[in-house]
C-alpha cells in the first residue's frame, strides 16, 4: 500500500467530508479482498457450438509380427478379405466357402502383420471439408503392438451414420517393449497410437450459433448469482437489453445478424471479465483411491469424534496327527487356525470449529486418522450437522 499517495490525496482535498471519504477508501483497501475475475469464455459455452465425436473401423498393416492372431480374431481376416475384394483381388474360397478338405480358406490365412483397430476422432465446430484433424487408433483384437504400423483408409462416421472424415496414415506409438525367451518388458501402452492430422474432413456439420439474431450462453456450472453478474457485465459493456437471464444456467443474447459483426461481437464478449460467485461448499470423496478434496467454502462446527480401529488376525498352522505303533493308521495333516480380534482404544477428541479451509484441515489432522477413516468420519459429521458442505462420492 502506497501511504504517500494517500497522504498527498488527503492534503489536496478540503473539507471534513472529503477527508473522511479519503480515509474510508484507505480502510476499504485494507478490508476488501482481492477480486478474482475470470474471462467470460472460461465460464460459459455457446449453445450449438460443440464438438462431434467420430468413429471408424479399419486395419493397421506393416506390423513387425505383432499383429492379431487370426485364429482368435476371425474378424481381422474377414475385414482383409472384404478390403481385397473391393480392390479387385478375390480370395478363392469356392462357392461354399471351403476348399476340398472342408476347411475354410479364410481360416488358413495366417496374418502376423495386420491388426483390426477402432479409430476415433473429434470433429471441431465450424470444421470445413479439406481440414485435417487428429485421430486415435486403438487395437480391437489381440495385437501385441501397433508400433510402426500404417492405418489404411478408414471412413469416420458420426452418430447419424454419415461419413464425415477419412483417416489414413502412419501411427505414432509412445510406448516401447521387447520380449525374449518368455521374458517381456514394456514401457507405456503399445496397443494404441495417434496420427496427427490423420483424417481429412469430407462433410461439414451445420452449426447454428445464432437464430434470428438471438444467441444463448450456457454456464458451465449452474449458479443464479453468477448468471446475474454475467448479465450485468454484458449489458454494461454493450447496452441494456443485450443479455437476458432465462434461468440459472442459460442467458439469451441479442447479437448482430451480420456474420462479420457477429464474430467481432463474440470476440469482445468472450474477453469480458466477470467475477463469479463463490461456489457451494463441497467435499469430494474418491472411494477407489481414498482421495479427499474440499473447496475453500467448507466449514466445521464444534463436535466430538471417537474413532477406533478394529483388526482381525488369522494365523493358520499345520498340525500333524501321528498314529500309534502297529495300529496300521495313516499320518494326517490338518490345518488349525487361531483368530485374534484386536480393537485399538479410540478416545473422544474435540474437533474445534473451523471458519476457513486451513482451520478445517488443521482440525481434521488433529484426529490422526487415515484418509480411509476420514471418509467415515466426514460422513458421520455430515449426518450430525457439524460439516457444512455437500458430500459427493465418486
Amino acid at each position: 500500500m502506497n501511504f504517500a499517495f494517500f497522504r498527498r490525496a488527503v492534503r489536496t482535498v478540503t473539507g471534513p467530508l472529503t477527508v473522511g471519504l479519503a480515509l474510508a477508501c484507505v480502510a476499504f483497501a485494507f478490508a476488501a479482498p482481492d477480486a478474482h475475475a475470470e474471462r467470460l469464455k472460461d465460464l460459459v459455452s455457446i449453445q450449438g457450438v460443440r464438438d462431434n465425436p467420430l468413429i471408424g473401423y479399419g486395419l493397421v498393416v506393416g506390423l513387425d509380427g505383432t499383429g492379431d492372431q487370426t485364429t482368435q480374431t476371425p474378424f481381422t481376416t474377414q475385414t482383409l478379405a472384404n478390403m481385397l475384394a473391393n480392390l479387385g483381388i478375390s480370395i478363392n474360397n469356392q462357392s461354399a466357402g471351403s476348399n476340398n478338405s472342408g476347411t475354410s480358406a479364410l481360416s488358413t490365412i495366417q496374418l502376423k502383420n495386420v491388426a483390426a483397430v477402432m479409430v476415433t476422432a473429434t470433429l471441431p465446430p465450424f470444421a470445413r471439408p479439406g481440414e485435417a484433424i487428429d485421430v486415435t487408433v486403438s487395437s480391437l483384437g489381440n495385437a501385441k503392438s501397433l508400433r510402426g504400423g500404417t492405418l489404411l483408409l478408414t471412413p469416420m462416421k458420426g452418430a447419424d451414420g454419415q461419413v464425415y472424415a477419412l483417416a489414413q496414415g502412419n501411427l505414432a506409438v509412445g510406448g516401447a517393449g521387447a520380449s525374449a525367451n518368455g521374458s517381456r518388458v514394456q514401457v507405456n501402452q503399445l496397443a494404441a497410437g495417434r496420427i496427427a492430422a490423420g483424417a481429412i474432413v469430407e462433410r461439414a456439420v451445420q452449426t447454428a450459433a445464432s437464430q434470428g439474431g438471438m444467441m444463448q450462453l450456457e454456464l458451465n456450472d449452474m449458479d443464479y448469482d453468477t448468471t446475474q453478474r454475467i448479465v450485468a457485465a454484458v449489458n454494461n459493456a454493450f447496452g441494456g437489453g443485450t443479455a437476458t437471464a432465462l434461468d440459472g444456467r442459460t442467458i439469451q443474447l441479442r447479437a448482430p445478424t451480420d456474420s462479420e459483426q457477429q464474430v467481432a461481437f463474440m470476440a469482445q464478449l468472450q474477453n469480458l471479465d466477470v467475477r463469479p460467485a463463490l461456489a457451494a461448499a463441497k467435499v469430494i470423496l474418491n472411494a477407489r483411491t481414498g482421495s479427499i478434496v474440499m473447496n475453500q467454502m467448507v466449514t466445521l462446527l464444534s463436535c466430538a469424534v471417537a474413532h477406533g480401529n478394529l483388526s482381525v488376525v488369522i494365523n493358520t498352522q499345520p498340525v500333524v496327527s501321528q498314529p500309534g505303533a502297529f495300529s496300521n493308521g495313516q499320518t494326517v495333516v490338518a490345518q488349525q487356525s487361531q483368530i485374534q480380534l484386536k480393537q485399538d482404544n479410540g478416545a473422544v477428541k474435540l474437533v474445534s470449529a473451523g471458519a476457513n479451509l486451513a482451520e478445517v484441515v488443521k482440525a481434521l489432522n488433529a484426529l490422526g486418522a487415515t484418509p480411509a477413516d476420514l471418509m467415515s468420519i466426514l460422513q458421520a459429521m455430515k449426518a450430525a450437522g457439524a460439516l457444512r458442505a455437500d458430500l459427493e462420492i465418486i
